[in-house]
């Protein structure tokens, strides 16, 4: 069983539970994801070749996180976007696991686990930027 999650200095969540209450929320999986910063395996999510247009939220707390429109197809394993909906969706943080440095993603709201963000790969998108999501921290609400 992985560790609990360290907190985020210098970032309030403005959702926030005890530890039970997000075990009794979340199905094991989704809490081995969202709140002890797990993976899903690659090429397994819903999402990851989803190309529905809407609006992916947070699974734990319902914030709205990323959109449809800035979805790619980068053929990792997971589903990736070019940009969050807002500048104040996701919170990034490094991550020093598995012996690398990489990024992690964390939603603002609730910092929950979301994935990671890859700069510089080559992907031919607006930031140039992949953020790798658990579908499993995901879920997508259809545009109307």
């Amino acid at each position: 069983m992985k560790p609990r999650m360290e907190p985020v200095v210098g970032a309030t969540p403005k959702v926030v539970k005890p530890d039970h209450e997000w075990r009794e929320q979340l199905s094991p999986e989704e809490y081995a994801v969202l709140r002890q910063a797990g993976t899903e395996r690659p090429f397994t999510g819903e999402y990851t070749d989803t190309k529905t247009t809407g609006v992916y939220e947070c699974r734990a707390c319902g914030a709205e996180l990323f959109r449809s429109d800035t979805k790619f197809d980068s053929h990792c394993g997971w589903p990736s976007f070019f940009d969050p909906a807002s500048s104040d969706a996701v919170l990034l943080r490094e991550d020093r696991s598995l012996g690398m440095v990489r990024t992690e993603v964390l939603c603002a709201t609730c910092h929950s686990h979301l994935g990671h963000l890859f700069e510089g790969e080559g992907y031919a998108t607006p930031t140039d930027q992949r953020y790798c999501i658990n579908s499993i921290s995901l879920r997508l609400v259809p545009a109307e």
